[in-house]
């Protein structure tokens, strides 16, 4: 699997800049999308691998969300930002997608790109996400495009080793700096989650110093609602 991205990407992955206009048509095509967004997504036919494709082992969707930054975001506020790109079941399904996204360095505001195993929502809360956690690393300015193309190539090149632990990879593109993380389904698996937090080091040639947290969803969500219980009754007063 390795050597097949290894030779596409040869040919598929330059830079692949896309100009604002770009952008701009993209955001236009999923806001003309929204209203029916969950009605389409149900009906989505799963994606398989077109003839002389290389399958992937599992199969996998691009998802997109940006809000207002300062603004509280309910649950649903934010299960209703986020919005499915497509799913791909091959190689070359993969690079048909990825070749025309903008990448992560020239999001502006407050962007997000999930990459998930198909049928499993970018949410704390679906089934395969809520018992697990998930590795954190914040990054300066100007190394997200190369840490997200390296993470995810190697997430879907199976590179991690741990089965069907991983759920997917997040990054999130900020005002000081940006973070990148990737999701597995049990926290309270310790030899996995080291295997990952090893891989990572190696996938990302991260320098011994960098900084990497762990954390469950289950305190992401205490901490979600701790804040937003203060800010009600702050809200409140």
């Amino acid at each position: 699997m390795n050597n097949k991205f290894d030779a596409l990407k040869d040919d598929d992955s330059g830079d692949h800049d896309q100009d604002q206009g770009s952008q701009k048509d993209c955001e236009k095509e999923k806001n003309d999308n929204d209203e029916d967004n969950d009605q389409n997504t149900a009906k989505k036919k799963i994606a398989v691998p077109g003839v002389g494709e290389h399958p992937l082992q599992y199969n996998y969707s691009f998802w997109y969300s940006r809000r207002t930054p300062g603004r509280p975001a309910s649950t649903q506020s934010y299960e209703s930002n986020i919005k499915q790109i497509g799913s791909f079941a091959s190689v070359e399904q993969f690079w048909r997608f990825y070749s025309h996204m903008i990448r992560p360095g020239d999001l502006t505001g407050h962007s997000d790109f999930h990459l998930f195993k198909e049928g499993i929502k970018p949410m704390w809360e679906d089934d395969a996400n809520k018992l697990g956690g998930k590795w954190i690393i914040r990054l300066r300015k100007g190394l997200a495009s190369r840490c997200w193309e390296n993470l995810i190539l190697a997430m879907l090149g199976e590179q991690f080793m741990v089965g069907e632990e991983i759920c997917g990879a997040v990054v999130s593109v900020r005002f000081q700096e940006d973070i990148i993380s990737i999701w597995n389904k049990t926290a309270s698996d310790q030899a996995t989650i080291t295997r990952i937090r090893d891989t990572l080091r190696r996938v990302l040639n991260l320098p011994p110093n960098t900084i990497m947290e762990y954390k469950t969803h289950t305190d992401s969500i205490k901490a979600w609602e701790d804040f937003h219980g203060l800010v009600n009754a702050v809200g409140g007063r």
